[in-house]
Protein backbone atom coordinates (compact mmCIF):
# COMPACT_ATOMS: atom_id res chain seq x y z
CA UNK A 1 0.00 0.00 0.00
CA UNK A 2 1.52 3.22 -0.81
CA UNK A 3 0.02 5.03 2.73
CA UNK A 4 2.66 1.74 4.48
CA UNK A 5 5.51 2.81 2.60
CA UNK A 6 8.52 5.43 2.22
CA UNK A 7 8.32 5.68 -1.68
CA UNK A 8 11.18 7.48 -3.47
CA UNK A 9 9.66 10.90 -4.12
CA UNK A 10 11.07 14.53 -4.05
CA UNK A 11 10.52 16.71 -1.11
CA UNK A 12 7.38 18.65 -2.25
CA UNK A 13 8.70 22.03 -0.34
CA UNK A 14 8.69 25.24 -1.87
CA UNK A 15 10.75 27.28 -3.33
CA UNK A 16 13.44 30.07 -2.08
CA UNK A 17 10.61 32.30 -1.59
CA UNK A 18 7.94 29.98 -0.26
CA UNK A 19 6.96 31.85 3.22
CA UNK A 20 6.50 28.23 4.61
CA UNK A 21 10.07 26.67 3.93
CA UNK A 22 11.43 30.02 5.61
CA UNK A 23 9.16 29.89 8.63
CA UNK A 24 9.87 26.54 8.82
CA UNK A 25 13.70 26.97 8.72
CA UNK A 26 13.28 30.12 11.39
CA UNK A 27 11.52 27.20 13.48
CA UNK A 28 13.75 25.25 13.67
CA UNK A 29 12.64 22.93 10.98
CA UNK A 30 15.97 21.08 9.02
CA UNK A 31 15.29 18.16 8.22
CA UNK A 32 18.32 17.25 9.12
CA UNK A 33 17.67 18.44 12.55
CA UNK A 34 14.19 16.40 12.65
CA UNK A 35 14.94 13.38 11.57
CA UNK A 36 12.97 14.08 8.04
CA UNK A 37 14.75 11.80 6.11
CA UNK A 38 17.80 13.44 5.21
CA UNK A 39 19.80 10.80 7.05
CA UNK A 40 18.54 8.43 4.86
CA UNK A 41 19.67 9.67 1.20
CA UNK A 42 21.68 7.39 -0.53
CA UNK A 43 25.23 8.46 -0.91
CA UNK A 44 26.57 9.41 -4.82
CA UNK A 45 28.47 11.54 -6.61
CA UNK A 46 27.23 15.88 -5.96
CA UNK A 47 24.97 16.75 -8.57
CA UNK A 48 27.04 18.04 -11.98
CA UNK A 49 30.40 15.72 -11.48
CA UNK A 50 28.99 13.28 -14.38
CA UNK A 51 27.69 10.36 -11.75
CA UNK A 52 24.19 8.53 -12.69
CA UNK A 53 23.35 7.85 -8.67
CA UNK A 54 19.64 8.96 -7.88
CA UNK A 55 18.89 10.34 -4.49
CA UNK A 56 16.35 8.43 -2.08
CA UNK A 57 14.86 11.41 -1.03
CA UNK A 58 11.35 11.05 1.58
CA UNK A 59 8.53 13.35 1.74
CA UNK A 60 8.77 17.00 3.43
CA UNK A 61 7.56 16.95 7.21
CA UNK A 62 7.86 12.78 7.63
CA UNK A 63 10.20 10.20 8.56
CA UNK A 64 10.33 6.76 8.76
CA UNK A 65 9.55 4.82 12.02
CA UNK A 66 12.89 3.26 13.31
CA UNK A 67 10.84 -0.07 15.40
CA UNK A 68 8.84 -0.89 11.75
CA UNK A 69 9.66 1.37 9.19
CA UNK A 70 6.17 2.90 8.85
CA UNK A 71 6.12 6.72 7.80
CA UNK A 72 5.27 9.32 10.47
CA UNK A 73 4.28 12.80 10.68
CA UNK A 74 4.14 14.76 13.59
CA UNK A 75 1.07 15.43 15.56
CA UNK A 76 2.29 18.83 16.13
CA UNK A 77 3.00 18.67 19.53
CA UNK A 78 6.80 16.32 20.23
CA UNK A 79 5.58 15.11 23.48
CA UNK A 80 2.67 13.58 21.64
CA UNK A 81 4.52 12.26 19.15
CA UNK A 82 7.03 10.53 21.67
CA UNK A 83 3.70 8.77 23.19
CA UNK A 84 2.55 7.67 19.97
CA UNK A 85 6.05 5.99 19.45
CA UNK A 86 7.51 8.43 17.45
CA UNK A 87 4.38 10.08 15.76
CA UNK A 88 1.55 9.70 13.44
CA UNK A 89 1.39 7.06 11.09
CA UNK A 90 0.53 7.63 7.56
CA UNK A 91 -2.98 5.88 6.58
CA UNK A 92 -4.30 6.44 10.50
CA UNK A 93 -6.65 7.93 11.97
CA UNK A 94 -6.34 9.67 15.34
CA UNK A 95 -9.11 9.57 17.85
CA UNK A 96 -9.15 12.77 20.41
CA UNK A 97 -11.95 12.47 22.64
CA UNK A 98 -12.71 15.89 23.60
CA UNK A 99 -12.40 17.46 27.24
CA UNK A 100 -15.66 18.82 28.82
CA UNK A 101 -15.68 22.04 27.87
CA UNK A 102 -13.34 21.44 23.91
CA UNK A 103 -11.01 23.75 25.20
CA UNK A 104 -7.60 21.73 25.32
CA UNK A 105 -8.66 19.55 22.46
CA UNK A 106 -9.48 21.56 20.58
CA UNK A 107 -5.75 23.27 21.17
CA UNK A 108 -4.09 19.71 19.78
CA UNK A 109 -6.56 19.66 16.55
CA UNK A 110 -4.56 23.06 15.74
CA UNK A 111 -1.48 21.94 16.61
CA UNK A 112 -2.04 19.13 13.98
CA UNK A 113 -2.93 22.12 11.57
CA UNK A 114 -0.49 24.33 12.27
CA UNK A 115 2.43 21.83 11.73
CA UNK A 116 1.08 20.84 8.10
CA UNK A 117 1.24 24.01 7.48
CA UNK A 118 4.48 24.41 8.56
CA UNK A 119 5.89 21.06 6.24
CA UNK A 120 4.02 22.19 3.38
CA UNK A 121 1.25 19.39 3.48
CA UNK A 122 -1.91 20.18 1.48
CA UNK A 123 -5.06 20.55 4.33
CA UNK A 124 -8.58 18.95 4.31
CA UNK A 125 -10.49 20.46 6.93
CA UNK A 126 -14.29 19.75 7.32
CA UNK A 127 -16.75 21.14 10.04
CA UNK A 128 -20.11 21.13 10.68
CA UNK A 129 -20.21 24.14 13.09
CA UNK A 130 -17.40 26.55 12.63
CA UNK A 131 -16.14 27.74 8.75
CA UNK A 132 -13.01 26.09 8.03
CA UNK A 133 -11.35 29.26 6.91
CA UNK A 134 -12.35 30.83 10.22
CA UNK A 135 -10.43 28.15 12.14
CA UNK A 136 -7.32 28.84 10.08
CA UNK A 137 -7.34 31.91 11.48
CA UNK A 138 -6.83 30.75 14.72
CA UNK A 139 -4.24 28.50 14.32
CA UNK A 140 -0.65 29.12 16.35
CA UNK A 141 2.14 30.95 15.70
CA UNK A 142 5.59 28.62 14.87
CA UNK A 143 8.30 29.26 18.23
CA UNK A 144 11.58 29.32 17.74
CA UNK A 145 13.44 27.35 19.06
CA UNK A 146 15.60 29.43 21.11
CA UNK A 147 12.23 31.33 22.43
CA UNK A 148 10.86 28.29 23.38
CA UNK A 149 14.05 27.51 25.09
CA UNK A 150 13.87 31.02 26.87
CA UNK A 151 10.22 29.99 27.91
CA UNK A 152 10.82 27.19 29.42
CA UNK A 153 13.64 28.42 31.50
CA UNK A 154 11.15 31.45 32.45
CA UNK A 155 8.58 28.79 33.86
CA UNK A 156 11.44 26.80 35.48
CA UNK A 157 12.74 29.66 37.19
CA UNK A 158 9.09 30.81 38.26
CA UNK A 159 8.60 27.74 39.76
CA UNK A 160 12.05 27.81 42.11
CA UNK A 161 10.96 31.74 42.98
CA UNK A 162 7.58 30.50 45.07
CA UNK A 163 9.07 26.79 45.77
CA UNK A 164 12.69 27.05 46.62
CA UNK A 165 14.58 23.92 47.27
CA UNK A 166 11.95 21.75 45.78
CA UNK A 167 14.37 19.05 44.27
CA UNK A 168 15.69 18.07 48.20
CA UNK A 169 11.42 17.63 49.04
CA UNK A 170 11.34 15.41 45.96
CA UNK A 171 10.23 11.75 46.81
CA UNK A 172 13.05 9.24 45.84
CA UNK A 173 11.09 7.31 43.73
CA UNK A 174 10.97 10.21 41.30
CA UNK A 175 14.13 11.88 40.91
CA UNK A 176 15.23 9.34 37.90
CA UNK A 177 12.04 9.84 35.94
CA UNK A 178 12.55 10.93 32.27
CA UNK A 179 10.96 14.50 31.16
CA UNK A 180 8.17 13.41 28.59
CA UNK A 181 8.89 16.65 26.40
CA UNK A 182 11.81 16.89 24.22
CA UNK A 183 14.23 20.10 24.55
CA UNK A 184 14.58 22.22 21.03
CA UNK A 185 17.46 20.92 19.12
CA UNK A 186 17.67 17.51 20.61
CA UNK A 187 18.18 14.18 18.29
CA UNK A 188 14.45 13.00 19.09
CA UNK A 189 12.74 15.74 18.49
CA UNK A 190 10.45 15.49 15.68
CA UNK A 191 7.81 18.01 14.66
CA UNK A 192 8.19 22.00 15.39
CA UNK A 193 7.02 24.28 18.69
CA UNK A 194 4.01 27.09 18.89
CA UNK A 195 3.13 29.69 20.44
CA UNK A 196 -0.82 29.69 21.55
CA UNK A 197 -0.95 33.18 22.34
CA UNK A 198 0.22 34.33 18.78
CA UNK A 199 -1.38 33.82 15.23
CA UNK A 200 0.23 32.44 12.23
CA UNK A 201 0.91 35.11 10.04
CA UNK A 202 -2.04 35.81 7.53
CA UNK A 203 0.91 35.52 4.43
CA UNK A 204 1.65 31.73 5.65
CA UNK A 205 -1.55 30.66 5.84
CA UNK A 206 -2.65 31.90 2.45
CA UNK A 207 0.22 30.42 0.57
CA UNK A 208 -0.97 27.03 1.65
CA UNK A 209 -2.77 24.53 -0.36
CA UNK A 210 -6.24 23.98 1.99
CA UNK A 211 -9.46 22.17 0.64
CA UNK A 212 -12.75 23.75 3.48
CA UNK A 213 -15.80 21.49 3.47
CA UNK A 214 -18.64 23.60 5.64
CA UNK A 215 -21.79 21.13 6.01
CA UNK A 216 -24.21 24.06 6.19
CA UNK A 217 -22.76 25.26 2.36
CA UNK A 218 -22.94 21.89 1.33
CA UNK A 219 -26.29 20.80 2.14
CA UNK A 220 -27.54 24.44 0.57
CA UNK A 221 -25.96 24.07 -2.67
CA UNK A 222 -26.63 19.76 -3.72
CA UNK A 223 -29.63 18.60 -4.11
CA UNK A 224 -31.23 16.21 -1.27
CA UNK A 225 -30.40 12.67 -1.76
CA UNK A 226 -31.05 9.18 -0.34
CA UNK A 227 -29.28 8.32 2.84
CA UNK A 228 -27.11 5.60 1.63
CA UNK A 229 -25.64 3.15 3.11
CA UNK A 230 -27.31 3.80 6.79
CA UNK A 231 -25.39 7.00 6.68
CA UNK A 232 -26.77 10.66 7.40
CA UNK A 233 -26.12 13.14 4.53
CA UNK A 234 -23.56 15.07 5.86
CA UNK A 235 -21.30 11.93 6.33
CA UNK A 236 -21.85 10.67 2.88
CA UNK A 237 -21.28 14.01 1.43
CA UNK A 238 -18.18 14.47 3.35
CA UNK A 239 -16.94 10.85 2.57
CA UNK A 240 -17.24 12.21 -1.46
CA UNK A 241 -15.81 14.94 -1.03
CA UNK A 242 -12.60 13.03 0.56
CA UNK A 243 -12.61 10.18 -1.98
CA UNK A 244 -12.60 13.44 -4.61
CA UNK A 245 -9.70 15.36 -3.27
CA UNK A 246 -7.48 12.15 -2.67
CA UNK A 247 -8.38 10.93 -6.05
CA UNK A 248 -7.67 14.03 -8.28
CA UNK A 249 -4.36 15.45 -5.96
CA UNK A 250 -2.81 11.96 -6.85
CA UNK A 251 -2.54 10.71 -2.86
CA UNK A 252 -3.18 7.29 -3.95
CA UNK A 253 -0.79 6.82 -6.43
CA UNK A 254 -3.23 7.29 -9.22
CA UNK A 255 -0.94 10.09 -10.95
CA UNK A 256 2.44 8.12 -11.28
CA UNK A 257 3.40 10.93 -13.80
CA UNK A 258 3.07 13.38 -10.77
CA UNK A 259 6.77 14.05 -9.43
CA UNK A 260 6.23 15.76 -6.71
CA UNK A 261 4.66 13.70 -3.67
CA UNK A 262 2.78 15.40 -0.76
CA UNK A 263 0.68 14.56 2.50
CA UNK A 264 -3.04 14.95 3.00
CA UNK A 265 -3.63 15.99 6.33
CA UNK A 266 -7.49 15.69 7.08
CA UNK A 267 -8.84 17.67 10.07
CA UNK A 268 -12.38 16.43 11.50
CA UNK A 269 -13.72 18.35 14.67
CA UNK A 270 -16.85 17.52 16.83
CA UNK A 271 -17.86 14.10 14.94
CA UNK A 272 -20.43 12.72 15.86
CA UNK A 273 -22.34 15.60 17.20
CA UNK A 274 -26.15 16.81 16.26
CA UNK A 275 -24.61 19.06 14.21
CA UNK A 276 -23.55 16.69 11.34
CA UNK A 277 -27.31 14.63 11.72
CA UNK A 278 -26.13 12.53 14.00
CA UNK A 279 -27.98 11.36 17.18
CA UNK A 280 -25.92 9.13 19.38
CA UNK A 281 -25.02 12.30 21.86
CA UNK A 282 -29.03 12.81 22.53
CA UNK A 283 -30.42 9.35 22.89
CA UNK A 284 -29.53 6.00 24.71
CA UNK A 285 -31.15 4.44 21.86
CA UNK A 286 -30.30 6.52 18.83
CA UNK A 287 -31.75 6.48 15.69
CA UNK A 288 -28.52 6.27 13.54
CA UNK A 289 -26.95 4.19 16.08
CA UNK A 290 -24.53 2.85 13.19
CA UNK A 291 -24.03 5.99 11.38
CA UNK A 292 -20.84 7.36 12.70
CA UNK A 293 -19.12 3.81 13.19
CA UNK A 294 -19.77 2.88 9.28
CA UNK A 295 -18.15 6.51 8.82
CA UNK A 296 -14.91 5.90 10.44
CA UNK A 297 -14.54 1.96 8.99
CA UNK A 298 -15.40 3.73 5.29
CA UNK A 299 -12.72 6.50 6.10
CA UNK A 300 -9.97 3.88 7.25
CA UNK A 301 -9.99 2.62 3.92
CA UNK A 302 -9.79 5.66 2.62
CA UNK A 303 -7.14 6.60 4.36
CA UNK A 304 -5.10 2.91 4.19
CA UNK A 305 -4.84 3.31 0.33
CA UNK A 306 -3.60 6.93 0.37
CA UNK A 307 -0.77 9.31 1.91
CA UNK A 308 -2.55 10.74 4.40
CA UNK A 309 -3.46 11.62 7.80
CA UNK A 310 -6.82 12.33 9.53
CA UNK A 311 -7.43 13.53 13.09
CA UNK A 312 -10.99 13.75 14.88
CA UNK A 313 -12.14 14.89 17.84
CA UNK A 314 -15.17 13.09 19.21
CA UNK A 315 -17.32 14.15 22.14
CA UNK A 316 -17.28 10.72 24.07
CA UNK A 317 -18.97 12.51 26.98
CA UNK A 318 -21.81 13.16 25.19
CA UNK A 319 -22.25 9.53 24.09
CA UNK A 320 -25.11 7.71 26.54
CA UNK A 321 -25.01 4.54 24.92
CA UNK A 322 -21.14 3.25 25.80
CA UNK A 323 -21.51 0.34 23.46
CA UNK A 324 -21.14 3.03 20.43
CA UNK A 325 -18.21 4.91 22.45
CA UNK A 326 -16.39 1.10 22.30
CA UNK A 327 -17.10 0.44 18.89
CA UNK A 328 -15.80 4.15 17.97
CA UNK A 329 -12.49 3.63 19.73
CA UNK A 330 -12.42 0.22 18.08
CA UNK A 331 -12.74 1.77 14.64
CA UNK A 332 -9.93 3.98 15.19
CA UNK A 333 -5.89 3.48 15.25
CA UNK A 334 -4.97 5.62 17.99
CA UNK A 335 -7.49 6.92 20.65
CA UNK A 336 -6.14 9.81 22.49
CA UNK A 337 -8.49 11.49 25.74
CA UNK A 338 -8.31 14.08 27.46
CA UNK A 339 -9.57 14.91 30.79
CA UNK A 340 -9.99 18.50 31.97
CA UNK A 341 -10.35 19.98 36.12
CA UNK A 342 -12.52 22.55 34.86
CA UNK A 343 -15.98 22.14 37.21
CA UNK A 344 -14.56 18.89 38.73
CA UNK A 345 -13.84 17.93 42.48
CA UNK A 346 -9.93 17.53 41.21
CA UNK A 347 -10.04 20.98 40.64
CA UNK A 348 -9.61 22.28 44.27
CA UNK A 349 -7.78 19.22 44.90
CA UNK A 350 -4.19 20.30 45.74
CA UNK A 351 -2.84 17.02 44.26
CA UNK A 352 -3.46 18.57 40.91
CA UNK A 353 -3.34 21.98 41.49
CA UNK A 354 0.07 22.41 39.01
CA UNK A 355 -1.87 20.56 35.97
CA UNK A 356 -4.89 21.21 33.90
CA UNK A 357 -5.99 18.03 33.38
CA UNK A 358 -4.94 14.03 32.57
CA UNK A 359 -4.45 12.98 29.38
CA UNK A 360 -5.27 8.65 28.22
CA UNK A 361 -3.30 7.36 25.73
CA UNK A 362 -5.92 4.32 25.17
CA UNK A 363 -4.78 3.05 21.98
CA UNK A 364 -1.78 2.60 20.13
CA UNK A 365 -1.94 1.13 16.42
CA UNK A 366 -0.30 -2.35 15.35
CA UNK A 367 1.16 -1.41 12.07
CA UNK A 368 3.66 -3.52 10.13
CA UNK A 369 4.70 -6.02 13.32
CA UNK A 370 3.01 -8.15 15.61
CA UNK A 371 3.46 -6.05 18.64
CA UNK A 372 2.60 -2.75 18.90
CA UNK A 373 4.21 0.30 20.91
CA UNK A 374 2.79 0.60 24.66
CA UNK A 375 3.16 3.73 26.50
CA UNK A 376 5.62 3.66 29.87
CA UNK A 377 3.38 5.21 31.63
CA UNK A 378 -0.23 5.43 32.64
CA UNK A 379 -0.54 8.80 34.90
CA UNK A 380 0.17 11.63 32.57
CA UNK A 381 -0.95 15.37 32.75
CA UNK A 382 -1.09 18.67 31.32
CA UNK A 383 -1.17 21.78 31.75
CA UNK A 384 -0.59 24.97 29.45
CA UNK A 385 1.51 27.84 31.18
CA UNK A 386 1.32 31.42 29.06
CA UNK A 387 3.06 30.27 25.67
CA UNK A 388 3.30 26.49 25.25
CA UNK A 389 1.60 23.33 26.04
CA UNK A 390 3.48 20.40 27.69
CA UNK A 391 2.48 16.64 28.89
CA UNK A 392 4.62 15.88 32.14
CA UNK A 393 4.32 12.52 34.47
CA UNK A 394 1.59 12.82 37.23
CA UNK A 395 3.58 12.79 40.66
CA UNK A 396 2.63 13.96 43.99
CA UNK A 397 4.50 17.58 44.60
CA UNK A 398 6.68 18.12 47.00
CA UNK A 399 5.11 19.33 49.56
CA UNK A 400 2.47 16.85 49.78
CA UNK A 401 4.45 14.13 49.33
CA UNK A 402 6.11 15.21 52.80
CA UNK A 403 2.71 15.99 54.45
CA UNK A 404 1.43 12.10 53.57
CA UNK A 405 4.84 10.22 54.66
CA UNK A 406 3.96 12.49 58.01
CA UNK A 407 0.76 11.62 58.60
CA UNK A 408 1.28 7.73 57.59
CA UNK A 409 4.38 7.78 60.37
CA UNK A 410 1.77 9.07 62.66
CA UNK A 411 -0.72 6.59 61.92
CA UNK A 412 0.91 3.87 62.16
CA UNK A 413 2.18 4.72 65.44
CA UNK A 414 -1.25 5.09 66.48
CA UNK A 415 -1.96 1.70 65.32
CA UNK A 416 0.78 0.29 66.77
CA UNK A 417 -0.22 1.59 70.13
CA UNK A 418 -3.62 0.53 69.90
CA UNK A 419 -2.84 -3.12 68.82
CA UNK A 420 -0.21 -3.37 71.14
CA UNK A 421 -3.27 -2.36 74.09
CA UNK A 422 -5.22 -4.67 72.81
CA UNK A 423 -3.06 -7.45 72.87
CA UNK A 424 -2.32 -6.57 76.56
CA UNK A 425 -6.19 -6.56 77.23
CA UNK A 426 -6.28 -10.18 75.87
CA UNK A 427 -3.68 -11.21 77.43
CA UNK A 428 -4.71 -10.33 81.00
CA UNK A 429 -8.02 -11.49 80.57
CA UNK A 430 -6.53 -14.76 79.66
CA UNK A 431 -4.66 -15.27 82.53
CA UNK A 432 -7.47 -14.46 84.67
CA UNK A 433 -9.38 -16.82 82.97
CA UNK A 434 -7.15 -19.52 83.44
CA UNK A 435 -6.22 -18.90 87.35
Amino acid sequence: MAALTTGVCDAGQGGAGDPRAAMAAAAGGNEKDSGGGCSFRRKGPAPGSGGGGARLRSIAGTRPSVRNGQLLVSAGLPALDQLLGGGLAVGTLLLIEEDKYNIYSNLLFKYFLAEGIVCGHTLLVASAKEDPDDILQELPEPLHDDKYRKELDGISSHKSQGEPDTSMKIAWRYQNLPKMEAGPGSSSRFGHYYDVSKRMPQEIIQSAKRHRFFLPEEIITSSPNIESCALTHGYTKLLHFIQRIISEEGFDGSCPQKKQKNILRIGIPSLGSPLWGDDVCCADAPEHIHSLTRFLYVLRGLLRMSLSACVITVPSHLIQNKAITARVRNLSDTVVGLESFLGSEREADSLYKDFHGLIHIHQIPRLNSLIGDVSDTKDLAFKLQRKVFTIERLHLPPDLSDTVSRSSKRDLVESAKQLSLGCGVMAGGKERLDF
